[in-house]
């Protein structure tokens, strides 16, 4: 063990008496803000369950690898679209790191530790960088709102661990984070952009002031991006449709692909996220038909929509490799207690 001591590793004896010496500081730098910049296909990776209501590893890994293979470039674990809101901190971080020591080396983990109590947001992102996150997702506070100094005090108490996107989505917060408080925030070199969901005249007007952005709007994704500046997407549909998300980020304009995809993206959020993506990937056999509650499937006609859609887009450019199914009510699970 004595030769391992320079890389923190020491004898129990050696801890008793002095602290293990540290690697240096570059040892620990894992990523920076410009890698977490440059990102253009940012997927919000749903979390599969088993029937008992635990998450379902194999299926999660199964879901980022095909991620990773369609040239996505990061993914936001246990955000909404992957129910963090629904996990434990406990099961939160332990999939953040488990994303990190699967998939760390492939692609960006940027883990969702934002909370509505500032105590609970820090405690959090400490552990999510200590096990390795590239990046922290920050929202501001929902349900229990403040003042806006209040917003840049909470974000700001964050910021300083590491690479942060923060994400304004008010139809869930019920309160817009606006332009000047952003600017604030962006003094912080660790802020990585903002993942802005009002709609592309913000998005420009970040843009022009040399803020990154990613749409959080997939229906608009395809102008934010080759219209008004933006960095790229954090997408749902990707998990659907991760080439041609890529594609569409990628290969310039084209708006064909994107109005051959923009009726998918309507079925998608026809219900709040993630009620749509996780029926569509039940159907097509990519996680177990499970739902924690209060999540319940989209109804028998809208499931025969989605079939639909699937053969019109063509069964190739979706994940998996089942045939897409219409399933019966009875084929989904519904837990309440897990």
């Amino acid at each position: 063990m004595a030769a391992l001591k320079g890389y923190g590793l020491c004898s129990l004896d050696s801890v008793l008496h002095f602290p293990c010496p540290r690697p240096p500081f570059e040892a620990y730098k894992r990523t920076n803000t410009d890698d977490i910049k440059a990102l253009r296909v940012i997927t919000a990776i749903k979390t599969p369950y088993l029937p008992d209501g635990r998450f379902d590893l194999e299926a999660y890994d199964d879901l980022v690898n095909i991620q990773i293979q369609n040239g996505v470039e990061g993914v936001i674990v246990g955000g909404t679209t992957g129910e963090g809101q629904l996990m434990s901190w406990d099961e939160h971080i332990m999939l953040i790191g488990h994303t990190v020591n699967c998939f760390g080396g492939s692609i960006k983990v940027i883990g969702n530790t934002g909370s509505n109590s500032t105590r609970e947001a820090i405690h959090a992102t400490e552990q999510g960088f200590a096990v390795g996150m590239h990046a922290a997702l920050h929202i501001n506070p929902y349900y229990g709102k403040t003042s806006m100094d209040g917003i840049i005090a909470h974000l700001q108490s964050v910021m300083h661990m590491g690479p942060t996107i923060i994400y304004n989505v008010p139809g869930r917060t019920g309160q817009d984070i606006p332009p000047s408080a952003i600017l604030t925030l962006s003094r912080s070199p660790n802020l990585a952009g903002v993942k802005e969901c009002v709609g592309n005249k913000r998005v420009e007007e970040y843009t022009e002031r040399g803020i990154v952005v990613w749409s959080g709007n997939d229906d608009e994704c395809h102008d934010s991006r080759w219209d008004y500046g933006a960095r790229g997407v954090i997408s749902v549909t990707s998990n659907l449709v991760p080439g041609l998300m890529r594609k569409l980020m990628f290969e310039g304009r084209d708006s064909a692909l994107n109005s051959k995809l923009l009726p998918l993206m309507g079925w998608l959020f026809q219900e709040p996220n993630p009620i749509g993506l996780n029926t569509a990937l039940a159907q097509l056999g990519v996680a177990r038909p499970v739902f924690r509650l209060p999540y319940v499937p989209l109804p028998l006609a809208k499931r025969v929509e989605f079939v639909k859609m699937v053969e019109e887009i063509g069964r190739e450019h979706f994940v998996g490799e089942r045939d897409v199914q219409v399933l019966d009510d009875d084929d989904f699970i519904l837990i309440g207690r897990y």
